[in-house]
């Protein structure tokens, strides 16, 4: 370190008074110019995406927005507000719930897609690597293929599809490679084999997909789905300060939890 300036080092922005840029782009060249989505990517990659990519990743940022006061994450920014949290208090405390369990499964499915696709280099068949690539999941880490299966949307979550089918036109027009998609896809025929109801891809899955054909980098996924549900978590933060409402828990008042533990001493 030959310089206090060498504290902190970055390629990602330069700045001195009355001067910003942003990997040598001037602000001001960015501004009225360039999507919030193109912004998202300038930051975090030096390469620019090519044409046909960032709509591919704003479709995938659009779909995971919001998932309604049942998701943790949305419940824990309303209650935060009642608790008389402001706007960034609520963003905070939601954010913070998004880890491996309620945020992370993209992550996962990106690493496991990846892994099913390397099997597919190899010269096994899509089939064959989704199958080798489930049991050592199963056996390795969980018996939960991250990606697939829903708690609420039966039959299918129906963002995935949606987001699958635009893989597939962007596919078509080279724009990606489609071998991520068609990998997510055997663990779909390979899971459905295996179990008596059908297990659908949710969103976590289509959006993995939609990253990993990007080429961002696994734990980028958990990034960008935390951008994505910031924006629900903001509007229902905003909403419930406009309803009002104080301390209010997960439940309403009058229902009680069931104890479990020794009863009353008389």
């Amino acid at each position: 370190m030959s310089d206090i300036a060498d504290w902190w080092s970055t390629a990602i922005i330069d700045m001195e008074p009355g001067r910003i840029a942003i990997r040598g782009v001037p602000i001001e060249e960015l501004i009225g110019r360039e999507s919030f989505a193109g912004m998202i990517w300038r930051m975090l990659r030096p390469d620019p995406p090519a044409p046909g990519q960032l709509a591919l990743m704003e479709a995938a940022l659009v779909a995971a927005v919001d998932h309604g006061p049942q998701a943790p994450s949305i419940a824990t920014a309303r209650m935060a507000v009642t608790c008389g949290l402001g706007l960034n208090g609520a963003l905070a405390s939601a954010v913070n719930m998004l880890d491996d369990v309620h945020g992370g499964a993209g992550e996962q499915a990106m690493e496991f897609f990846t892994e099913v696709s390397a099997g597919m280099t190899s010269g096994q068949t899509p089939e064959q690597a989704a199958a080798a690539g489930i049991d050592t999941w199963q056996k390795e880490r969980s018996r939960y293929i991250p990606g697939f299966g829903h708690r609420f949307h039966k039959p299918e979550d129906p963002r995935a599809p949606r987001l699958l089918a635009l893989t597939d036109e962007a596919a078509a027009c080279g724009v990606v490679s489609g071998r991520f998609a068609t990998a997510a896809r055997a663990v779909q025929a390979v899971l459905n084999e295996r179990r008596d109801k059908p297990v659908p891809m949710n969103i976590d899955g289509a959006t993995a997909v939609i990253y990993a054909e990007l080429g961002f980098d696994a734990p980028l996924a958990r990034g960008l789905f935390c951008l994505s549900r910031s924006v629900g978590i903001l509007a229902h933060g905003w909403e419930q300060m406009q309803q009002g409402g104080r301390n209010k828990g997960p439940t309403p008042p009058e229902y009680r939890w069931t104890y479990t533990g020794p009863p009353a001493a008389d």
